[in-house]
């Protein structure tokens, strides 16, 4: 029995190190410890011993065991420990690489087109002045002398969210703001968008962008 086990661990130990990959480990560990294994059939046949060795066969048994596992482990850290080294290798960046341009997209031309007029008349000295979008009916209807009865108010088709808070349909409604200050003089450009209820076709939409000028010298 003795020489039985010395036989089936060298077996084992030679197998182990000859054994090139992790899934080579496993059938070793399986073929000599598994239900079917070496040992595991030694340990079947412990019937077939005297009553007074089997303490003695059984510990040789468990020694085989725990030899086997020990070296099936330090195997396993070994094959681990070559394929994180070899993995850190593939997966080094080389930063002298250039790098990879991101697509970038580009300005809408209404924004092109809005900031080229802007910038002529920055050049005769205006000023741009924005103004809010969501605006009260005064401002743009009233201020601007168009009264609740005016025909010009329902031509205008205005997206209304309260009776009195409403988009603004023009942007004619940032000079009473600016007007309002009391500074003098003023010259000013209020560009931005406006909306309008219309139905979308060639020459129409709900959104777009105006410009309105206003020149106070006194």
């Amino acid at each position: 029995m003795k020489d039985r086990l010395k036989q089936i661990m060298d077996e084992a130990m030679a197998q182990i190190d000859s054994s090139d990959k992790l899934d080579k480990l496993n059938e070793i560990k399986v073929s000599f410890l598994g239900k079917k294994g070496e040992l595991t059939s030694i340990l079947k046949s412990m019937k077939d011993v005297a009553p007074e060795d089997r303490p003695k066969v059984g510990q040789m048994v468990n020694d085989a065991r725990s030899k086997i596992e020990e070296h099936l482990e330090e195997k396993k850290k070994a094959f681990e420990q070559a394929l994180r080294e070899e993995k850190m290798k593939a997966e080094t960046i080389d930063v002298t690489l250039p790098g990879q341009r991101i697509p970038e997209g580009h300005r809408h031309p209404n924004t092109k087109t809005l900031e080229e007029v802007e910038n002529i008349f920055i050049g005769m000295g205006y000023e741009v002045v924005e103004g809010p979008e969501i605006e009260r009916d005064y401002y743009n209807f009233e201020a601007l002398n168009i009264p609740a009865d005016h025909p010009a108010k329902d031509e205008q088709d205005t997206f209304y969210i309260t009776q009195d808070i409403l988009l603004r349909t023009q942007t004619s409604s940032v000079q009473v703001h600016e007007m309002e200050k009391g500074r003098l003089p003023i010259r000013m450009i209020a560009p931005g968008r406006v909306f309008r209820s219309d139905e979308v076709d060639a020459t129409h939409s709900p959104t777009f962008h105006q410009i309105e000028g206003l020149v106070v010298d006194k």
